[in-house]
């Protein structure tokens, strides 16, 4: 039987269009092809160098009990927490089992650092004991400026109250071979080394063992995820009409094509963090060239006139945990009609199918677009700008004097500049916890409910490894608002001129220099105090959202 279930409904002269390319798919041998690993599915490019998680649920299981032996040792030691050092990838698919999923009883607490904000940094330093800690660093190209310092910050603290040969023991690296983190890690004595697989990349690499590690360490039996993902897989090789990953690509894709290119997620809170690694592949893999699709999670459900019609509603419901009001919410947007997929999942470990359900439907949604969904073209850029603005802040010792405040007359401008298809972006260089993320959220309600467009939130620097690539690369449909603060209190980075707080700083510039330079519609604002900064814009927000249409 079945982990999960997939039914779909939409308009006639939609699901006319995506029962065409259906069969033209199955005429065209497309599954197969990409199984041969064909790269004239896509582009011709690169393509098949990097499909090697086609091939991840049918991985040696003596792997994955090496992997449980060392969890289990860990446990046994008392290790109480484990802190995830890294981005993109590598960090938001440890978050989403460790949500959906959950931790097993004994087994430590895992907490995610994918941030330069220092009080997110600090608040997850201050919640643990050094002694009782594991750092899972994890980094697929050895190379990732965030994960590098956060590693070179607690290394330090690590060493500061364990001694340096004790704080190796603390330290667990997951990295592509020969990197040069794996070089550092062995130098430093780190406990254990964990190898990536060159031909997967970071966004497909939730099955790989920058996601069964942490499984493992949170006693989430990895060995039952990929079981299921083998099933999906499976039926993901199949040419015939079971081969809902096929069909969700199509649909995905024709309907972008058609201007249905905002799937947005609604799910009971148990499965709602699926989202962010759902929004990270889709985002980054299909939105470049001036195409793509723009995933929109964590948005709050509402009634039917508030939605676009670039809307495609993605609802997950769980077995174990029916939300009727959610499902009479999805039944009254498919009744006005908006196309709506139900997606059942058994239980918590349909998880691993759904990875690689949305992993094949999203390569399949790139040959239906007609772009490369492997490569990132556009995520260098901010980069290489941040890199700049470093250099010359190590040379002068200080930042250019120009944030500017927030006020009413620059809201306006750039709400005022929201039209029919597209998307409201609120980009918060800001620490990522609860309070913030409610403030944040009803800032975009205000906008999604008076101007009628989609709209998403996104924490800084994390979301350059994830929305960021079509924010710079996709359709040119994106308002964005970055927003910076001031920091409480900073940190630095042990052997760099620079602290957490400034290269945070130089990451926001850096983005909206970028944006700035593709003729993106972006404003940015800086709080001096963040909480009473979010009222503030709440306010003057909630005032100009009903302005022009």
């Amino acid at each position: 039987m079945p982990t999960t279930d997939l039914t779909w409904t939409a308009p006639e002269s939609l699901a006319n269009n995506v029962r065409q390319r259906l069969a033209a798919y199955r005429q065209q041998e497309v599954v197969r092809r990409i199984w041969d690993r064909d790269p004239s599915v896509w582009s011709g490019a690169d393509e098949e160098r990097w499909l090697g998680w086609l091939m991840l649920p049918a991985q040696d299981r003596v792997g994955i009990d090496q992997i449980v032996r060392f969890a289990d040792e860990v446990k046994a030691e008392g290790i109480k927490d484990v802190v995830l050092l890294g981005m993109g990838g590598s960090s938001l698919a440890p978050e989403v089992m460790r949500e959906v999923i959950g931790r097993a009883e004994g087994y430590p607490n895992l907490h995610v650092v994918d941030s330069t904000d220092p009080g997110q940094i600090l608040s997850v330093e201050r919640a643990i004991d050094f002694r009782r800690t594991l750092f899972l660093v994890a980094s697929k190209s050895g190379t990732t400026l965030e994960v590098n310092i956060l590693k070179q910050h607690f290394f330090h603290r690590a060493v500061e109250k364990l001694g340096k040969i004790e704080a190796g023991r603390h330290f667990v690296l997951t990295t592509d071979p020969g990197s040069k983190l794996e070089q550092v890690a062995k130098q430093e004595g780190f406990r254990a080394i964990f190898p990536g697989i060159p031909s997967v990349g970071g966004r497909y690499s939730a099955l790989s063992n920058f996601g069964l590690v942490p499984a493992a360490l949170l006693g989430a039996g990895p060995a039952l995820l990929l079981d299921r993902a083998r099933d999906m897989a499976q039926r993901s090789a199949s040419a015939g009409d079971d081969n809902s990953a096929l069909e969700l690509g199509v649909l995905l894709g024709e309907l972008a094509l058609a201007g249905r290119d905002k799937p947005t997620l609604i799910a009971p809170p148990g499965l709602a963090s699926f989202g962010a690694w759902l929004e990270q592949l889709v985002a980054e893999s299909l939105g470049k060239q001036g195409k793509g699709i723009i995933p929109i999670e964590g948005e709050r459900a509402g009634p039917p006139d508030v939605y676009g019609s670039d809307r495609v509603f993605i609802h997950l419901r769980s077995a174990d945990a029916v939300d009727r009001e959610t499902d009479a919410v999805v039944d009254r947007l498919g009744r006005s009609g908006h196309p709506v997929v139900r997606i059942e999942w058994t239980d918590r470990h349909a998880l691993g199918a759904e990875f690689f359900r949305w992993e094949f439907a999203t390569a399949v949604a790139g040959a239906v677009l007609g772009v490369n969904p492997f490569d990132q073209p556009d995520v260098e850029a901010a980069k290489i700008v941040t890199r700049r603005l470093a250099a010359e802040y190590d040379q002068t010792g200080t930042l250019a004097d120009d944030e500017p405040v927030l006020d009413e007359t620059g809201v306006r401008a750039l709400l005022d500049q929201l039209h029919e298809g597209d998307y409201f972006a609120l980009l918060a260089f800001i620490e990522m916890n609860r309070a913030h993320q409610d403030a944040l959220a009803a800032i975009r309600a205000a906008v999604r409910d008076r101007r009628k467009v989609a709209t998403t939130v996104g924490f800084g620097p994390r979301y350059l490894h994830s929305t960021g690539q079509a924010h710079k690369g996709g359709p040119n449909s994106g308002v964005f608002l970055v927003i910076t603060c001031d920091d409480p209190e900073d940190l630095p980075v042990p052997g760099q001129r620079y602290s957490f707080g400034t290269i945070k700083r130089l990451q926001a510039r850096g983005d909206f220099e970028v944006l700035a330079s593709r003729g993106r519609r972006v404003v940015r604002v800086h709080l001096k105090n963040v909480e009473a900064g979010l009222r503030d814009l709440h306010a003057i927000v909630r005032k100009l959202a009903s302005g022009p249409q």
